[in-house]
């Protein structure tokens, strides 16, 4: 069942955060990679190939994991849990450009139109944290 994200999570989402997703591999293992994200209502977006390891992991097995930390402050972090409902074609680098905006202020560099496929995501389950540290490594 879709959940709606809280508003710490939404801030989370909308803000240049970096995420690792985390999908199945044919032998079951999880596999994660760190990934740009953008937010379509509660839904979230990933902009890849369909090629990648990612988009052929989530064609077999649509359950996906992310997790989220605030690059200002990472004791703040979001876990989620869910699914790939969606395969959104993207060949017009129409959403890649804007999650490229939303994280280096240009459109994506890597012009490569074939197999450009956006990844939607409906969340099922999740967890915003903010523990009670200062980031002031030694």
């Amino acid at each position: 069942m879709a959940l709606t994200p809280t508003d710490d999570i939404k801030k989370l989402l909308d803000r240049p955060n970096f995420a690792h997703l985390s999908t199945l591999m044919p032998d079951g293992s999880p596999q994660s990679a760190p990934v740009w994200i953008m937010r379509d209502g509660d839904r979230i977006l990933i902009g890849t190939g369909e090629g990648s390891l990612k988009a052929r992991n989530t064609r077999r097995d649509p359950r996906v994991a992310l997790s989220i930390v605030d690059m200002d402050d990472p004791y703040s972090e979001a876990q989620l849990r869910g699914r790939v409902v969606e395969r959104r074609p993207d060949g017009d680098f129409k959403v890649m450009d804007a999650i490229s905006r939303k994280y280096t202020g240009q459109p994506f560099p890597f012009r490569n139109p074939e197999g450009r496929v956006v990844l939607v995501i409906e969340v099922d389950k999740a967890r915003y944290a903010k523990l009670p540290f200062t980031h002031t490594p030694g």
